[in-house]
């Protein structure tokens, strides 16, 4: 943790980048090693201040946060090196002899702006690549879950360099002044909002910015599938988090009636077998971040039918698996992100319909389709335009470390985990080495005589 202001903490950053501490690989596995030892050992402080910000069981909060990181800092770690030696590139006969390749280098003093809903994976995912790429990094975890940010602002300078990496916590303010700075990149994650604040500020530098933002990711659903599992699919996707996740599923897309209605009752039947007949008393369902975020959900539940669920408790933010139904295209519910545990389904009568219905919106993080036909997953892959797009099951695509994590349009810009941190954290820096010796540029020196001319034209 630190007390001092935004701008001393990154001039002390970025004298350590200055002065090269960042560059060596052995210090970038080292402090790689050392956040999975934070990880490890801090794993009972980090579980506590996750229930006490959203009541995450100990179950989730390693499945979709410490473990999470883990097996990415584990995956950087083993490709690291690799990922590192420089690419060749071929050069063209007329450039000859000369060797070309691309370099990564550091970009410098990086911001992660992380939020609330996974506070521990979303700020140090991100710090996973921009270690790996030898950057030096300021986290400012969410005001908004408390308790997990003073833990990371706790563990951080523990075991990490305080010359290279440093905690500011704070609010508004204190997320203002930071923007002030010039970085040499940001990374956000949240709201489409405060993404435009951020791209905004970081503009007056001339920051390169990634924003991973949000949308309402469609859960496509057609008939011919296994509709009691494609709900399990959709209730574990949905309300994990008590639905407080950027890649859930945030309505289903019914390819006609019959299927909606049959979907109901499998959805309700799901939601039963995995929270039980009260949710309110499951160890493993979480509650509503706060207040406001509570109100702005409750409200929602008059934009249908509530097929199931529904039934909310003020004083603790709980707020049941709510599915609705026969909900209107234009309702409140379904312009805004819902970013909580209600469900709506929307019917359709074709393919074609979904189709021009997703394309029609904003252009979503995730969209995830239930089909028993590939024709169906050709057409969505060549004619919808998503941040991901999943088949079988919803937000799953972000435990493959090999694919890049991130949106399109509306739902962001940049992507990450793997080596496409990697990308995103370094500057892919072009090398060209031509000998002095022997000359043959010299035929683009003028004076231009025929023959050079005739050889400029034919191979240049």
């Amino acid at each position: 943790m630190t007390n001092d202001a935004p701008h001393s903490v990154v001039s002390r950053l970025r004298a350590g980048h200055s002065a090269g501490i960042t560059r060596p690989l052995s210090w970038r596995t080292s402090q790689l090693k050392a956040l999975r030892a934070l990880l490890v050992e801090g794993r009972p402080g980090l579980e506590r201040a996750l229930h006490e910000d959203l009541r995450k069981s100990p179950t989730e909060a390693w499945t979709t946060e410490i473990g999470f990181t883990l097996n990415e800092i584990d995956h950087t770690l083993k490709h690291l090196e690799g990922w590192l030696r420089p690419q060749k590139a071929r050069v063209p006969a007329t450039l000859q002899p000369a060797r070309a390749r691309i370099v990564r280098e550091p970009l410098g003093v990086v911001l992660i702006i992380s939020p609330w809903n996974y506070p521990v994976n979303l700020a140090l995912a991100p710090l996973v690549g921009a270690l790996a790429a030898g950057n030096c990094a300021v986290l400012k975890p969410s005001e908004l879950a408390p308790a997990t940010s003073a833990a990371l602002a706790r563990l951080v300078p523990k075991y990490l360099d305080t010359a290279a990496v440093a905690v500011v916590e704070g609010g508004v303010p204190e997320t203002t002044a930071l923007l002030e700075e010039r970085f040499d990149h940001i990374f956000y994650t949240g709201s489409g909002g405060v993404g435009r604040v951020v791209m905004a500020a970081a503009a007056r530098h001339l920051t390169p910015v990634a924003l991973e933002l949000g949308g309402k990711s469609p859960a496509l659903v057609e008939p011919g599938v296994d509709l009691a599992a494609t709900a399990r699919r959709i209730v574990w996707g949905k309300f994990l988090n008590a639905g407080q996740t950027c890649v859930a599923p945030d309505y289903v897309l019914a390819i006609g009636a019959t299927t909606a209605r049959h979907l109901e009752a499998e959805l309700t039947e799901a939601i039963g077998d995995m929270y039980g007949p009260d949710p309110k008393e499951s160890s493993d369902y979480g509650r509503i971040v706060n207040d406001r975020h509570f109100e702005r959900l409750t409200a929602l539940l008059k934009d249908g039918r509530i097929v199931t669920g529904g039934e909310h408790d003020t004083a603790e933010r709980y707020l049941a698996p709510t599915v609705l139904a026969e909900v209107d295209p234009d309702s409140s519910v379904m312009s805004e992100e819902i970013f909580g545990p209600v469900l709506p389904i929307v019917t359709v009568p074709d393919l074609d319909a979904a189709i021009a219905f997703i394309n029609g919106r904003d252009k979503p993080l995730a969209l995830y389709a239930f089909t028993a036909y590939d024709h169906t997953k050709a057409r969505l892959a060549a004619e919808t335009s998503s941040g991901a797009l999943g088949f079988g099951l919803p937000a799953a695509h972000l435990a493959v470390p090999s694919l890049p994590f991130g949106g399109v349009g509306e739902s962001g810009t940049g992507a990450y985990h793997g080596v496409h941190s990697l990308d995103t954290f370094s500057h892919r820096k072009a090398v060209l080495d031509k000998p002095l010796s022997p000359d043959t540029w010299s035929v683009a020196y003028p004076p231009f005589s025929r023959i050079k001319k005739t050889i400029l034209r034919r191979f240049l």
